[in-house]
């Protein structure tokens, strides 16, 4: 089975070569482009203050951050979840960015963007010409985003998940998959060998037998 992580970061900014730093990051795993439950999930002191006007987009503040986790002290566990699966996000160069960032801040190396699956850039060769922001994806999906006032990372990944099912067919091939494992399940499950069983008819079911062939015209079953 092929596994990748769909990942969303929430930022102090657009500019991360330049201060603005991450204070959210979600992820979830993937089997076959389909959800396992897996997840790990950060909120995070920047170490700097929140402008107001990222606030207004994710509703994190200065309060909500206080005194919560640095990334140094997640890196270790996020580059565990991550492993040397594909990455998705949706605008992902954006995400990469800051993740880079964050990483060589703390002496890592910045993520491979041969690891980079885009899903914005699937749902344009999908949809030419179209909108194709999260929201409006999930609007064409008729995907469910009644929970989503403000982004929330954890809540965008699931939501991409959703979305990343749609574009890449995964909901069928998962379909296609599960009937596999059924029927592998029913073969191995079955009885290897069958123990032959006698029929034995009774004398009545022999007499009738003989009478219904006497008027048959030269029958097989009298024939020497």
């Amino acid at each position: 089975m092929s596994r990748s992580v769909l990942f969303d970061t929430e930022t102090t900014g657009f500019e991360p070569l330049t201060g603005d730093r991450v204070i959210e990051i979600a992820a979830i795993e993937l089997f076959n482009d389909l959800p396992t439950g897996a997840q790990f999930y950060a909120l995070l002191d920047p170490e700097r203050d929140i402008p107001s006007d990222s606030t207004r987009v994710h509703g994190i503040t200065n309060a909500h951050v206080e005194g919560k986790p640095k990334f140094v002290d997640v890196a270790d566990e996020m580059l565990k979840f991550f492993g040397d699966s594909p990455l998705v996000a949706h605008n992902a160069p954006f995400d990469f960015g800051f993740i880079s960032a964050e990483l060589e801040r703390v002496g890592r190396k910045p993520l491979d963007k041969a690891r980079m699956v885009d899903t914005l850039v699937l749902a344009k060769q999908r949809f030419p010409g179209m909108p194709n922001s999260l929201d409006a994806l999930c609007r064409r999906f008729d995907i469910d985003l009644s929970a989503r006032t403000t982004h929330n990372a954890l809540l965008d990944c699931k939501l991409l998940a959703d979305v990343y099912v749609e574009l890449t067919g995964g909901r069928q091939r998962g379909l296609v998959l599960e009937a596999e494992e059924s029927l592998a399940f029913a073969q191995y499950s079955a009885p290897a060998t069958r123990t032959p069983r006698l029929i034995q008819p009774a004398p009545e079911q022999l007499a009738a037998h003989d009478k219904f062939i006497d008027k048959l015209k030269e029958p097989v079953w009298r024939r020497e």
